[in-house]
């Protein structure tokens, strides 16, 4: 089971559209029969079974062995992934793909498909996986937002300029600032 699976297929988004499918999906986290899934979310075992049929036909489930119960092969299912992130170009963005302004929130909007894809990517059954995430609250006054822009702009400009030749392995480094809404807890 991969920990992220990134959707790009209007097939795939339109399978999640049913609360009930998101359900069958949480309880296929582990190797499940229908008939079991059913039994958890208190369903009968056909309703399951045409969940389970369209989360395989759309790659979110896959069949991972058999059995064999009284002479009916009953199939064990188990999802394709942990999490599943959707493209924003899924959810109907209009307009140019790459914003020119980087201050725009457009740009950030790009900016964290291509962080999402690029994570959905890796290869976690690597030996190692080199990376981190850093996270932070910050406050700034607004008279105080045109400096503190220009310094996080220079400090990414040193870093490229230091790390940014041809030799040695790559690593996407990308910073979003934007401002913070209303906890939702």
């Amino acid at each position: 089971m991969r920990d992220v699976l990134y959707l790009e297929q209007i097939e795939q988004a339109e399978a999640l559209l049913k609360p009930q499918r998101v359900e069958v999906l949480r309880q296929l986290a582990e190797p499940r029969t229908c008939g079991e899934v059913a039994e958890r979310l208190g369903q009968s075992p056909q309703r399951v079974y045409y969940h389970v049929k369209r989360l395989v036909e759309a790659g979110l489930v896959e069949q991972v062995s058999e059995r064999k119960v009284r002479g009916i092969h009953e199939g064990i299912y188990q999802a394709g992934a942990r999490s599943y992130w959707l493209s924003p170009r899924l959810v109907g963005r209009i307009g140019l793909h790459r914003a020119q302004d980087e201050l725009s929130l457009g740009y950030l909007v790009d900016l964290m498909e291509e962080v999402q894809r690029d994570i959905a990517g890796l290869d976690r059954s690597a030996p190692e996986l080199p990376s981190f995430g850093l996270s932070g609250e910050i406050r700034v006054q607004p008279e105080l937002r045109k400096q503190f822009l220009e310094e996080v702009q220079s400090l990414m400009q040193d870093l490229f300029a230091r790390y940014g030749g041809a030799e040695g392995d790559p690593f996407k480094l990308a910073i979003a600032c934007y401002p913070k809404g209303e906890d939702h807890e």
